[in-house]
């Protein structure tokens, strides 16, 4: 017998003998492989003469035909069993409801879906995003908005404080996202016109107040904005947000440091049943504040108040979501529970959109 036929016979058995898919391959590479037994008899073809080429080099390449049929043979028969085990050893049942996937059991978190409602709102009117750091200075938190010494948001009773710096200042966890106004007129010649989302804190928490919560501010500023332009804007909004075809609004006089003249704004509803209604009955409920941009605030933020005039308002982000959605809690917006997420979470792919419904 020839040493070819010695090698074939082997290598076969061997392959008979391999009870696995890792087997089969082992053998394959002791055969095959970079320095398997066929392979290193390939590199001695170069050292034949062209007569023993032809014969033995012939033998060589059907060996190597022959056990790589082989394998190939007998790693499919041994796939097909490795399914088949698996098959009588795992069992589905089909009584079972069948898992949905992950697309479909993912939830975008309310204040999230807010976010992009009041993107698409504002965006609509001609309105950009603006942004700016959760950790403020004293200067654009309260100095450039005209917050006097003495006033209460400056205390430690209110307001998130961090230890002084080498300098002996103090930054602190911004209170309102009013200072991004500030850092906007530094930054940006008018006309301007933005929406600033993003989160604030203060030292309360109960049923409707968080030490973190959001908010969203609305900024205009040009050489002609007045209180008639900004009562626009906000019914427009209030419509757009509720769904609903008519609001009717009410500004009451209000106070605070960075406009003036200041306003709350209520809205028209109907709070008889267990979820307010826009649009309707004879409740009024208050939403948000707003006022004509004070002069000493467009002087912080470097524009000339005899040229310059503006209008600004803000509004709770938790707090809105909470009257459109009929949510009871604020403080369930902060608990991870994956089954309130379910229940008032928006599916991730129906995004708000003015023509499709924003939260349809």
């Amino acid at each position: 017998m020839s040493e070819l036929e010695t090698l074939e016979r082997t290598l076969l058995a061997d392959i008979d003998a391999a009870g696995d898919e890792g087997s089969i391959e082992a053998v394959r590479v002791n055969a095959l492989g970079k320095k398997g037994s066929i392979s290193e008899l390939l590199k001695t073809l170069g050292t034949m003469t062209p007569e023993e080429r032809q014969t033995r080099g012939a033998q060589i390449n059907a060996l190597k035909s022959t056990v790589a049929d082989a394998i190939a043979a007998r790693k499919s028969a041994l796939k097909d069993q490795a399914i088949a085990e698996r098959l009588a050893r795992e069992t589905v049942d089909i009584s079972l409801p069948v898992r949905s996937s992950p697309a479909e059991r993912g939830r975008i978190h309310p204040i999230s879906q807010i976010v992009d409602e009041i993107t698409a709102i504002f965006g609509d009117m001609g309105f950009s995003i603006a942004e700016g750091p959760d950790i403020e200075t004293d200067y654009y938190n309260f100095t450039a908005l005209n917050f006097p010494e003495g006033h209460p948001a400056r205390e430690m009773h209110d307001t998130f404080f961090f230890n002084p710096d080498e300098k002996g200042e103090r930054k602190v966890l911004r209170t309102h996202t009013s200072p991004v106004q500030i850092r906007t007129m530094e930054a940006q010649k008018p006309p301007i016109r933005i929406i600033i989302p993003g989160k604030t804190y203060r030292q309360d928490s109960d049923a409707t107040h968080s030490p973190m919560f959001h908010q969203v501010e609305g900024l205009v500023i040009d050489k002609a904005a007045n209180v008639a332009n900004m009562r626009w804007v906000l019914e427009e909004f209030c419509k757009a947000f509720f769904e609903v075809d008519q609001v009717t609004m009410r500004f009451r006089p209000s106070f605070f440091p960075f406009t003036e003249p200041s306003f709350e704004v209520d809205i028209q509803c109907d709070r008889s049943g267990p979820i307010v209604k826009f649009g309707e009955g004879t409740d009024w409920m208050e939403i948000l504040g707003c006022g004509m941009v004070h002069p000493n605030v467009l002087r912080a933020g470097g524009l000339d108040p005899d040229e310059y005039q503006g209008f600004a308002w803000g509004m709770g982000l938790d707090r809105i979501a909470m009257l459109k959605y009929g949510m009871p809690d604020l403080r369930d917006f902060f608990n991870a529970d994956v089954r309130w997420m379910t229940h008032y979470g928006f599916r991730p792919l129906d995004m708000p959109t003015l023509f499709g419904g924003l939260s349809a």
